[in-house]
């Protein structure tokens, strides 16, 4: 066998070696995946996310900067905390809400119990004297997987006595109304039925009625009389544009005076 032979199988053995390296390591470290849904453009978002369910679930790194760096609420201040998802994460409170002490801890994606991982670092170490909750819509799409109205109850009931062992007066928000006027907003229509969407609703308003909580129903000013979403109110039919913020701050900052005008 000539030395050009010997160093071929040499070269072929090193490939080969590493090669079985690399399956016996990807074996016993496989590569997480998230099951299909059905929806390709949910699926590529959750997989875009996997970082997220993997490493820091609730995503508390989000807000621990700002939250350490935050100070006490002064003498008096009514400091108010808003927790939600994208639709809170995308309102500039500043400029709906100017010169309120008021502090936006919306995330874009999240669900209720993402929420609640980040529950205490978000909301009550920063000790507001009131906390409104929009959420629920990722849930029902299935963000973080199915997830049935009885789970996003029992985490809205988990927020609440948090709350109120920590003297926090709650608003809880109903569920925006969504519409598939556009193409693009098909799909993440298609994920929000809205007999689940009045259902948890109903549930909301009931909760709150029964356990001196505030119902802020975004849902009724903002739906049309097919019970969508108004075309005017967003661009893609899931998320207010400037137009649905604007009837959505004055119901907010009703139901906040409400919470503080209940407070013992």
């Amino acid at each position: 066998m000539s030395s050009r032979e010997d160093r071929s199988i040499s070269q072929f053995i090193v490939v080969l070696l590493f090669s079985l390296s690399g399956l016996a390591q990807a074996t016993l470290h496989p590569q997480p995946s998230i099951p299909s849904t059905g929806s390709p453009g949910l699926d590529e978002y959750r997989a875009s996310r996997i970082a997220i369910y993997t490493d820091d679930f609730g995503e508390l790194k989000r807000y621990r900067e700002a939250d350490a760096a935050l100070p006490p609420p002064a003498a008096g201040e009514n400091r108010v905390v808003f927790v939600g998802d994208s639709i809170t994460d995308y309102w500039k409170l500043a400029d709906y809400f100017p010169g309120k002490p008021y502090i936006n801890r919306g995330i874009d994606g999240q669900s209720t119990p993402q929420m609640l991982v980040r529950f205490r670092q978000d909301v009550i170490d920063l000790h507001p004297a009131v906390l409104v909750v929009l959420a629920g819509t990722n849930d029902i799409a299935g963000v973080t997987g199915p997830t049935r109205n009885e789970d996003i109850e029992a985490n809205y009931v988990s927020m609440a006595e948090l709350a109120r062992l920590h003297h926090i007066h709650v608003v809880f928000a109903s569920l925006l109304p969504v519409n598939n006027y556009t193409d693009d907003a098909k799909e993440s229509f298609a994920l929000r039925p809205r007999e689940r969407i009045l259902a948890l609703n109903t549930w909301l308003k009931d909760y709150c009625a029964k356990n001196g909580l505030e119902y802020l129903d975004y849902f009724s000013a903002m739906a049309d009389h097919q019970g969508m979403l108004k075309r005017d109110l967003s661009d893609e039919g899931l998320h207010p544009n400037a137009s649905g913020y604007k009837i959505m701050a004055p119901l907010a900052q009703k139901a906040i005076l409400k919470a503080i005008a209940s407070r013992p």
